[in-house]
C-alpha cells in the first residue's frame, strides 16, 4: 500500500512525510463547515485562545526529512521499499559524517522562502534518532559526526526566535519492541524482535519526555505512522503539560489540534471555501520523496505555488518539504526552488497574512477570495483561462486594482457582458491580466474599495456601467 492509499484508508480511526496516522489524511478538508449557499460567508477554522495562536501567525513553514536515507539518496523508506534487513541498514550509522551541516544555513533559506517556522524528523520510521537521547545507543552521537543535530538546530531557532517543531515516527523499524509485523509502514519480523507494544510505547513516552524537557521551547509535535492505531491521550497531555506553545498534529494517540491533508492527495479539498477545523498541508519538492534523493524529479514552481495558495487563502497552514543531503546542505535546485518560491510569497503575502477567507463574495468557483476590511484579494490559483476576471454578483468599482506579482495597477470594468443577458446586470471584471506573461507563478490581485464589496455601488441601486483604468 502506497502513502496515499494508506491516507485514504484511515479515515475510519479515531472520529475519523509522512503518512498514517490516527486520523483521515484530509481530516481537515472533510471535516469543513457545511456551505449554506454559493454565497456563504466562511467558517473559520477556531483558534486556540492561548501561547498556540503562534501557529496561525506563521501560517508558511518548512518541513525537513533528514536522516541515515540521505546517504544513499534513494528514500527516506529505503530500507522498508528496498527491502534492506535491519542490521545492514543499521551498519550505515558508521558513515552518518555531515560536515557541513550549518542550521543558520537552513535557516537563512527558510526565511527566503517566507516561511516563518520550522519541522524537522528527529526520527523517522529507521528509528534513528538525531539527538543525544538516553534510550537507544541508535543515534547521532554514536556516528563519526558525534553532535547532537537537534541540539545544533533546536539552538539556532531559538537565537533567531524561529518556532521548531519536531516530527516523531510512531512505527520504528529498529526497535526490537515495536512489534513490526509486515504491515503497511513496517519490516516483516526481524531477527531478535522481541514485540511488545505497552513496553514499546513507554520507550516512546520516555523519548517525548526528552524532546519536551532538553531543547527548550518547543512549538509543536509533528507525530506520523500510528499504524497499530492506538488510542492514549495521556501522551499528548504530557506534551501539552511539558510544553503549553506546541500544537499536534493529528496522526499521534488522539485527534490532536489540526488536520494533515498530503501532497493535494484529496481532491475534495479543493471543493470548500474555508476550513472550519484547524488545517495544515504538506508537501514536498520532490516528486518521488521526502527526504534527499540523487536522481529526484521536482514539482513545478507554479505547481507549488498554486498548493500553498489554494491552502493559505481559505485558512490553513502549509509546510513545503526539502531533504538535505548527507552532507547536511540543502541541494541547489531545491533551495533555488524556495528561493523563487519566495520571491512569489514576498510579492502576494499581504493576501493571506491578517486576511480572511472571502470567496463567497462571488460565485467563481475559478479564483479564491480572501479579505481585509474593504480591501479584496483575487488569487488565480488554476491556470487562468483567458486574461479576465469576472467577480459576479460583485457590483462595485473598486478605487483602485493592483496586481502584486508586479505592484502594477490593472482595469476594471463595471459592464453587462455577454454572457450575462440574462440578468441583464453589470457585474465586475478585472481585465488584461498578463496571464501569459506570467504563466509560471500565481496571480493575486488587489482590490481596493472604498465601501463594502458586497454592497450596491454608491451612485446608485442600479449597477451603472464604468471603469477603472490601468494607469493613472
Amino acid at each position: 500500500m502506497n502513502r496515499r492509499e494508506f491516507l485514504k484508508a484511515g479515515s475510519a480511526v479515531l472520529g475519523g512525510a509522512a503518512a498514517a496516522r490516527a486520523r483521515p489524511a484530509a481530516s481537515g478538508v472533510r471535516e469543513q463547515g457545511a456551505q449554506a449557499g454559493p454565497l456563504a460567508a466562511p467558517a473559520l477554522a477556531p483558534r486556540f485562545g492561548d501561547r498556540r495562536d503562534w501557529w496561525f501567525q506563521k501560517r508558511f513553514g518548512m518541513f525537513v526529512h533528514w536522516g541515515l536515507y540521505a546517504i544513499n539518496g534513494f528514500h527516506e523508506q529505503e530500507q522498508w521499499r528496498r527491502r534492506v534487513p535491519r542490521e545492514d541498514y543499521a551498519a550505515l550509522a558508521a558513515r552518518w559524517n555531515p560536515v557541513a551541516f550549518e542550521p543558520d544555513a537552513w535557516l537563512d533559506l527558510m526565511s527566503d522562502a517566507g516561511m516563518g517556522y520550522l519541522c524537522v524528523t528527529a526520527k523517522h520510521h529507521d528509528g534513528f534518532c538525531l539527538w543525544d537521547t538516553k534510550l537507544t545507543r541508535f543515534i547521532t552521537m554514536h556516528t563519526p559526526f558525534g553532535r547532537d543535530v537537534l541540539r545544533l538546530l533546536a539552538d539556532a531557532c531559538h537565537r533567531r526566535q524561529v518556532p521548531i517543531c519536531l516530527y516523531y515516527s510512531i512505527a520504528d523499524w529498529h526497535h526490537p519492541n515495536y512489534p513490526n509485523q509486515g504491515r503497511h509502514h513496517e519490516l516483516p519480523p526481524q531477527p531478535r524482535d522481541q514485540p511488545d507494544l505497552p513496553r514499546y510505547l513507554e520507550f516512546l513516552k520516555a523519548q517525548v519526555r526528552e524532546l519536551c524537557t532538553n531543547y527548550g521551547e518547543i512549538a509543536g509535535f509533528w507525530w506520523d505512522m500510528n499504524v497499530d492505531r492506538h488510542v492514549d491521550p495521556s501522551i499528548n497531555a504530557m506534551i501539552r503539560r511539558l510544553q503549553p506553545a506546541a500544537v499536534i498534529n493529528d496522526r499521534g494517540f488522539d485527534p490532536g489540534d489540526f488536520g494533515t491533508p498530503e501532497r493535494d492527495a484529496d481532491a475534495a479539498g479543493d471543493e470548500a471555501l474555508s476550513f472550519s477545523r484547524r488545517t495544515e498541508a504538506c508537501q514536498s519538492v520532490g516528486v518521488e520523496s521526502w527526504g534527499y534523493r540523487r536522481d529526484e524529479s521536482y514539482y513545478t514552481d507554479r505547481h507549488l505555488m498554486r498548493s500553498i495558495d489554494k491552502y493559505l487563502a481559505r485558512d490553513a497552514n502549509y509546510l513545503l518539504n526539502v531533504g538535505p543531503k548527507a552532507d547536511g546542505t540543502i541541494p541547489e535546485e531545491p533551495a533555488a526552488m524556495l528561493r523563487r518560491i519566495g520571491q512569489w510569497y514576498a510579492s502576494v503575502r499581504e493576501a493571506f497574512e491578517g486576511a480572511v477567507p472571502a470567496s463567497g463574495l462571488t460565485s467563481n468557483r475559478s479564483v479564491l477570495l480572501t479579505r481585509r476590511g474593504n480591501t479584496v484579494y483575487v488569487h488565480l490559483h488554476h491556470d487562468p483561462a483567458g486574461d479576465a476576471v469576472k467577480l459576479k454578483p460583485v457590483r462595485r468599482l473598486p478605487r483602485r486594482a493592483t496586481l502584486l506579482n508586479t505592484d502594477r495597477p490593472v482595469p476594471c470594468v463595471l459592464d453587462m457582458a455577454p454572457s450575462d443577458h440574462l440578468e441583464q446586470a453589470a457585474y465586475l471584471r478585472v481585465t488584461n491580466l498578463p496571464a501569459n506573461e506570467l504563466s509560471n507563478t500565481v496571480l493575486v490581485v488587489k482590490l481596493e474599495f472604498d465601501g463594502d464589496p458586497a454592497g450596491d455601488p454608491p451612485t446608485s441601486r442600479a449597477a451603472r456601467p464604468g471603469s477603472v483604468a490601468a494607469a493613472r
